[in-house]
This record gives structure tokens, sequence and C-alpha cells, in this order.
């Protein structure tokens, strides 16, 4: 159905951009690296993406930020905020 599929889209992109800002934040961020990560990966990711990922973050900021702090995975963060199904 369409909500599922909805779902499984936004899952994805919110993993891909996820694996992208914890790559440039690098293994062992600090709260500024993140959040230049934060910025410079949505800027990565194209017009398209890029503006759904603006919105992603300016949302999620704290959660993101936590999550790369604490090393949780890019698919455990997007679950914690409820993008991805556990």
């Amino acid at each position: 159905d369409d909500v599922g599929l909805g779902r499984r889209i936004k899952c994805i992109l919110c993993t891909k951009a996820l694996k992208k800002i914890q790559m440039l934040a690098g293994d062992n961020p600090d709260e500024a690296a993140v959040t230049a990560a934060l910025q410079k990966g949505c800027r990565l990711l194209g017009r398209f993406l890029g503006k759904q990922c603006q919105k992603l973050v300016s949302q999620y900021q704290d959660q993101i930020s936590q999550g790369l702090q604490n090393g949780d995975t890019p698919r455990d963060i997007c679950t914690t905020m409820g993008i991805c199904k556990a």
C-alpha cells in the first residue's frame, strides 16, 4: 500500500542521509563535528534529497546528534526517530 511504501522510502532516505552524515562526522564526533556534518551531508545528497534531508535534520537534530555521538547505527537512529520500523 502507499502508506507502507512512503514509510519505506522515508526510512531509506533517513538511513542514507545518516550514513553520509556519520561518515562526515568521523569516528568519535563531538557536537560541533556532528553539526557541521549535518549541514554538509544534506548538501551532498543533491537538490531534492537535500531538501528532504534538511527537513529531517531540523526536526530531529538532537536525536541525530545524540545517536551519532553514542555510536548508534544510522538504521537505529532512524528507528528511534520513528521513521523506520523496528
